[in-house]
């Protein structure tokens, strides 16, 4: 006898419990075809969020970029600017204290002039330095280099200062040879900016004291017997616009960026620098830790002899700011040259192009056609005498200065520029400052 086939449940097979199956089986294939829809669905959904979230991501970034490109482009503007009118300032300055009617008064008040607008010129620097450094916009160039050079060279910077307040300045080496790897211009800014602040924040009559030792590595020891500092201010000395206690009257004011500036350049050459005080008005140290480089340094270029007057010279200034422009030809009529103005980048070149200069000072920014465009073109000019050409501008970067002489300019002066230079660099001499 055959036997029936059973259903779930020991039910007989019959053609009505078979329909039944079916019915509950398609039904079951149908959840689990309305679940995977529902899955693709959401992984969809999913997946649409995703691509949209990437895209704001990117949007974000950006536009992230592009704020950083224009804050960074407004402040180099900025510093541009605010250091065109330091150019008559500081040249009128120096005309006053050569003049013949010049009084030992008046030189003192030339010398103030000076100092102050070095000062605006320095707070600039370091307000645009802060701005590249936060935004990775800042590259070494590095050699090696004798510290004590270094050293010297910041100290020269900042002694007008020193003997203004009668303060005494002294630096010691263990060994007068110790060589780093570094960028010059940045590293002499370091300390020159440690050195400044030291003088800064001691009293008159105070001292400043410059140590060098080195073990496994080059320890710059930069002690004085100022303020001090609370432990508070130490631990945000290196924080972007902290400043150290000071008067109501702000005599010593700042923006509080130069130590920010100086961690970050002294970690950008691989070493560090910390802060130290026993208390308020117990001085203040800080001190600087390097690698010492094993690459010996380049000889020392034999210094040019000192001019004590340059030749006659025909020279062309392309300034678009009159009160530049005219303290400008003053400054070098008085030293025996003769002078011709432009206004604008088309004027200068045309008057260039004539080949009747023996030098040419030129300002970067100008209407028209900016300096790097004319010095391009003049040197594409191969029918002409290739005159001495010196840019003057407010644009102080080294990045700007490369472009510069990639376009042809034989010297590089960032404004605010002192008489002393300027006529240094026309009479063919390398300036400390070009």
């Amino acid at each position: 006898m055959t036997s029936v086939p059973a259903l779930p449940g020991n039910e007989p097979v019959t053609p009505d419990n078979h329909l039944a199956q079916l019915e509950r089986e398609n039904a079951r294939l149908r959840r689990e075809l309305d679940a995977s829809t529902t899955l693709a669905v959401s992984l969809r959904e999913a997946n649409e969020h995703l691509v949209l979230a990437a895209v704001d991501a990117q949007t974000s970034r950006d536009d992230a970029e592009d704020t950083n490109r224009r804050q960074n482009e407004f402040l180099a503007m900025l510093a541009h600017e605010l250091r065109n009118p330091l150019v008559p300032i500081s040249v009128s300055a120096g005309l006053l204290a050569r003049g013949p009617a010049a009084t030992l008064p008046l030189a003192r008040l030339t010398a103030v002039i000076q100092r102050q607008v070095d000062h605006m010129a320095r707070l600039l620097d370091d307000l645009l330095d802060a701005a590249r450094l936060s935004s990775g916009k800042i590259t070494l160039a590095i050699e090696p280099l004798h510290l004590a050079e270094v050293l010297e060279h910041a100290a020269e910077t900042i002694m007008p200062r020193v003997r203004e307040r009668g303060q005494s300045l002294t630096i010691t080496h263990d060994e007068r040879d110790l060589v780093v790897d570094a960028d010059r211009v940045r590293l002499t800014q370091v300390f020159t900016n440690l050195l400044n602040n030291a003088s800064k924040y001691t009293q008159d009559g105070g001292r400043v004291v410059v140590t060098v030792r080195c073990d496994e590595g080059i320890a710059v020891t930069i002690a004085d017997n100022g303020a001090g500092m609370s432990d508070e201010t130490i631990g945000r000395a290196f924080e972007l616009f902290t400043q150290g206690p000071r008067s109501l009257a702000r005599s010593e004011g700042g923006l509080g960026v130069g130590l920010n500036v100086v961690r970050n350049l002294v970690s950008m050459h691989g070493g560090s620098v910390t802060a130290g005080s026993e208390g308020l008005g117990q001085g203040s140290t800080f001190i600087v830790c390097l690698p010492q480089s094993a690459a010996a340094p380049p000889c020392a270029a034999v210094a040019a002899p000192a001019h004590t007057a340059s030749a006659a010279r025909r020279i062309l200034v392309i300034e678009d700011n009159g009160d530049a422009s005219d303290v400008l030809r003053l400054l070098l009529e008085f030293e025996g040259h003769q002078v011709e103005i432009a206004a604008d980048g088309h004027a200068g070149l045309a008057l260039a192009l004539e080949g009747r200069f023996d030098a040419i000072v030129c300002d970067i920014g100008l209407p028209g056609i900016d300096g790097f465009e004319l010095m391009a073109r003049l040197r594409a000019a191969q029918s002409i005498p290739r005159p001495l050409t010196v840019a003057l501008s407010g644009y102080g970067q080294p990045s700007d200065r490369e472009r510069a002489l990639a376009a042809g300019f034989d010297r590089y002066l960032v404004k605010p520029v002192s008489p002393a230079t300027l006529v240094e660099a026309l009479a063919g001499v390398s300036a400390a400052s070009a």
